[in-house]
């Protein structure tokens, strides 16, 4: 029995010695302060207006989405955020969609969830190496349930949104994966 007991002793400890591991290596890939810029070639960043350029407007989501993806550049690189287009790096572009689509269809023919979906033209400009500015576009979504009035819900949606658009954006241009 006691033979057992030392397996089993041994046994949690490899599983959570494992486990650790395991959750250490997940934190760090998901870890956002690992930007990819050489610091001593880039210094500045800028980051324009994001005009809305939808057909449906929510007027709060610009400023959301700008405040989210300045705080992430401004918090995980070494570069200062400064207002002006002679920065070593600039990110500009504009919300191009704004769509609310029916998702899941009930019994009674009704759709039973909604899907809120954003997207986010980006132009990345590197002033210091112009080969590597590229213009993509980034979109995000939301489901919630239809019996829920949007301007109920449309606060934290855009801000979950805006989160997952902002991560995209960052690992996109300065993370470089």
């Amino acid at each position: 029995m006691e033979h057992f007991h030392n397996i089993t002793q041994r046994l949690v400890a490899m599983v959570a010695l494992i486990t650790m591991a395991s959750a250490c290596t997940v934190y760090n890939f998901y870890k956002f302060n690992g930007a990819s810029l050489d610091y001593n070639v880039y210094k500045t960043v800028s980051i324009s207006d994001f005009p809305i350029r939808a057909a449906l407007v929510y007027p709060p989501l610009q400023q959301t989405f700008e405040n989210k993806l300045t705080d992430m550049v401004a918090q995980n690189t070494r570069l200062r955020v400064i207002d002006s287009p002679n920065s070593d790096l600039r990110l500009e572009g504009e919300i191009t969609a704004y769509n609310l689509t029916p998702q899941a269809v009930g019994e009674d023919a009704y759709a039973s969830k909604t899907r809120l979906t954003i997207t986010v033209r980006v132009k990345y400009i590197d002033n210091k190496n112009p080969s590597l500015s590229n213009d993509q576009s980034f979109t995000a979504y939301r489901d919630f349930d239809s019996s829920q009035m949007l301007t109920d819900v449309q606060d934290e949606l855009c801000s979950q949104i805006c989160d997952d658009l902002k991560d995209l954006i960052f690992n996109a241009t300065f993370g470089n994966w």
